[in-house]
């Protein structure tokens, strides 16, 4: 993928013209693909993504506890929603897999999805900051928060 073609999608996904496109070559390269991969994004974008949901669940959720607030947040950044949201925004169409992942499918992968996207998170972030990152990934996610009941029995 041609940085060109990132910063449009970039753009028309997210509304957002990164500062470092690298970073987000990197936030959308598997380890089958090079040792130079999105794990360590993956791992902030985590981070960022749990305390991004948790804030909107705290703001919107005045009457739920923290337990409630913990599995609602639980449910809204667990695998499947997170690889819908990448689905919808067609993540596996821009990740850069290996060979072996490809064959087998590692576009559509959930697991993938979810994590690419959290590693998007985290490019996000490291590109401009936390109020950046709220921004590109409020427009994609407010999909699966809409469907969040305030209270789990």
């Amino acid at each position: 993928m041609s940085e060109a073609s990132l910063i449009a999608w970039l753009a028309e996904r997210f509304e957002y013209s990164p500062r470092d496109p690298q970073l987000f070559e990197l936030a959308l390269t598997h380890r089958s693909a090079s040792n130079q991969n999105y794990e360590r994004l993956e791992f902030l974008g985590d981070a960022v993504l749990n305390l991004l949901a948790s804030q909107m669940l705290y703001e919107r959720y005045e009457s739920a506890d923290e337990g409630d607030l913990s599995r609602l947040r639980a449910r809204v950044v667990s695998e499947e929603p997170l690889a819908e949201i990448a689905a919808l925004l067609a993540i596996g169409d821009r990740l850069r897999l290996g060979s072996g992942e490809l064959k087998s499918g590692g576009f559509r992968r959930q697991s993938i999805l979810a994590d690419a996207l959290e590693a998007l998170c985290g490019a996000f972030f490291l590109d401009a900051g936390l109020e950046a990152a709220r921004r590109a990934l409020s427009r994609c996610c407010s999909n699966v928060s809409s469907r969040c009941p305030t209270r789990q029995n």
